[in-house]
């Protein structure tokens, strides 16, 4: 368990997805160039390939991303958050999808 002060330390805001690649050599990866209302768009590099065979599917899709992440490299390439996203053992997948009419950057509250 975390207390309010601990949850309260992470920035979730609304990021929209400008371009969506597969990482060369991995299955399970993309990599995301999202918008998050900031003078330059941010790379996430992401596990949710396998959900997504078309990626450009995900192009103009806002969603929640951890923006106060501490960067991490991931197959050499340098991640600067996390999408959100929920998934059940039986294999149902979805993002956490923002309404169209929230500007990239909002945070959420």
């Amino acid at each position: 368990m975390i207390n309010i002060d601990e949850f309260s330390k992470v920035e979730i805001r609304v990021g929209k997805i400008l371009s969506a690649e597969k990482v060369p050599e991995t299955d399970k990866l993309l990599k995301l160039s999202v918008d998050m209302g900031e003078e330059q768009p941010r790379q996430i590099i992401s596990g949710i390939a396998l959900y997504f065979p078309d990626p450009q599917a995900l192009v103009g899709t806002k969603c929640s991303f951890v923006a106060n992440l501490e960067p991490r490299v991931i197959k050499g390439l340098e991640s600067q958050g996390m999408i959100l996203a929920v998934s059940t053992p039986e294999g149902q997948f979805s993002l956490l999808k923002v309404g169209e009419d929230i500007p990239a950057g909002t945070k959420v509250k």
